[in-house]
């Protein structure tokens, strides 16, 4: 079986995994998908037309729930998760500075991943921590008042 071969049916097994650890009906899609992206880092268009297969739910449906959340993304994402808070509060305290260092440390706009896929770039409207203003979350941990001298120490971490 070519390698390619190998590789979805693998994936399709471990949807398939996620779709009974859930309960395997209808109702779990939210959940499922958020599995699928957890094991991923991303929605895989194989695993979704698994997913539409498994639940016998029209693609476009699967499809629909996958776009509609912010939190779900078709493309593949980097082993850390960088999110930028450009609210009001984040703003007015230094945000699009801290912004444009992070983008020059990574090498990469916001919606983007490194070419090494280690880290992907995101911005938000508010993360509602205005007290910790600026603030950059990475891999779900919260810095706060960060300015662009102190970018270049907490991506190493």
């Amino acid at each position: 079986m070519p390698r390619s071969a190998n590789k979805i049916k693998s994936q399709c097994q471990k949807v398939a995994a996620i779709v009974s650890k859930c309960g395997g009906d209808r109702d779990s899609l939210i959940s499922i998908l958020q599995d699928i992206q957890s094991e991923y880092r991303y929605l895989p268009e194989d695993s979704l037309r698994e997913v539409a297969i498994q639940l016998e739910l029209p693609l476009i449906q699967v499809y629909g729930v996958a776009t509609f959340f912010k939190a779900f993304s078709l493309k593949p994402r980097g082993k850390h998760m960088v999110t930028v808070c450009l609210g009001t509060a984040c703003h007015v305290r230094g945000a699009l500075a801290m912004l444009d260092e992070v983008k020059r440390q990574l090498g990469i706009e916001s919606g983007e991943t490194t070419e090494d896929m280690r880290f992907t770039l995101e911005t938000v409207n508010c993360l509602g921590a205005c007290a910790l203003a600026p603030i950059v979350v990475i891999d779900g941990k919260y810095h706060g008042h960060i300015g662009p001298g102190k970018v270049k120490k907490i991506l190493k971490k």
